[in-house]
């Protein structure tokens, strides 16, 4: 078993409208690319369809509202309401535990 320390998960749930998703999926990739940049930044992992889940992870509370503050990503909440969004919900989770598959290694953190 390996040093676990604690984390924050950002799940953003979105559900997209049918109209204009032009420009959506460069987007989506500038964030991520810009959020990799962003201090505190962690990972992250999305699946996008008409529904959408991005999970992206955070060292602390004040990384994810310095992440919501910056204002490329600002300026792209902004265009998500007006062009591409019909609802979305944002949950902020602070991660305890985790463990995982993997077939080389069977290892619980």
């Amino acid at each position: 078993m390996t040093d676990f320390k604690p984390y924050y998960a950002v799940i953003f749930s979105s559900i997209r409208t049918n109209d204009n998703q032009q420009g959506y999926m460069e987007m989506a990739q500038q964030m991520q690319d810009l959020a990799k940049k962003q201090p505190g930044y962690l990972g992250m992992e999305s699946a996008r369809e008409q529904i959408g889940i991005t999970v992206s992870y955070w060292e602390s509370l004040k990384a994810i509202a310095d992440w919501k503050a910056n204002t490329d990503h600002f300026f792209a909440q902004q265009k998500g309401i007006k062009d591409w969004y019909a609802s979305y919900t944002v949950r902020i989770c602070l991660v305890e535990r985790e463990y995982d598959f993997n077939a080389l290694s069977t290892e619980e953190t």
